[in-house]
């Protein structure tokens, strides 16, 4: 039974030493309440890396709303639409000149091009507008798959502590498995 409150109280030291937290006797400093004592110690916000990436995923700024960032909506949804303005607009010109190629490589006569141009100027037009357009499609593709990511990082490191202090500090701590023993654990 003395063995057993030992690898207890061995194994309570560790885990408080690991995680920063100081022991006072057997109870830690959150454990010991009385009765009146009301006050909640509150928590800052730490979102959850997966939820602010499928919402991110699911509606392009959500990911970003779920993380308390506002101010970044508008930068996604500006994207977007500049996204989607260059698509479409590369999309008609595409259109439009492989219309009007296809009509004058055509060999029938009832088919009339109503454009200025050579066949040449046409297909190299045609193929101008097509790279444009699968450029754009490909950039609005990264810039989606960045904003997933921003959402995905910004949760992991909501609450990193960037204090000036990174030094490294070495402290004994008791190995709580079975055998017993010690070890060195570091802490950046």
């Amino acid at each position: 039974m003395r063995a057993l409150k030992l690898s207890f109280f061995l194994f309570i030291l560790a885990g408080s030493i690991l995680t920063g937290n100081t022991v006072h006797g057997q109870a830690t400093a959150d454990s010991v309440r009385s009765a009146g004592d009301t006050v909640k110690k509150k928590t800052p916000f730490q979102p959850d890396p997966k939820k602010a990436g499928l919402y991110s995923a699911l509606l392009p700024g959500s990911g970003q709303v779920y993380n308390r960032q506002y101010w970044k909506v508008p930068v996604v949804y500006a994207g977007l639409g500049a996204a989607a303005y260059f698509i479409n607009f590369n999309y008609r010109n595409y259109n439009r000149y492989r219309t009007a190629y296809i009509a004058t490589i055509d060999t029938d006569p009832n088919t009339i091009s109503t454009e200025i141009y050579s066949s040449a100027d046409l297909k190299q037009l045609q193929d101008q507008y097509k790279q444009w357009l699968d450029m754009t499609v490909l950039i609005t593709s990264l810039g989606y798959m960045l904003q997933v990511m921003d959402a995905v990082v910004f949760a992991h490191l909501k609450n990193f502590d960037i204090s000036p202090d990174i030094s490294v500090r070495f402290k004994p701590m008791a190995m709580p498995n079975g055998g017993g023993g010690f070890g060195l654990a570091f802490q950046f």
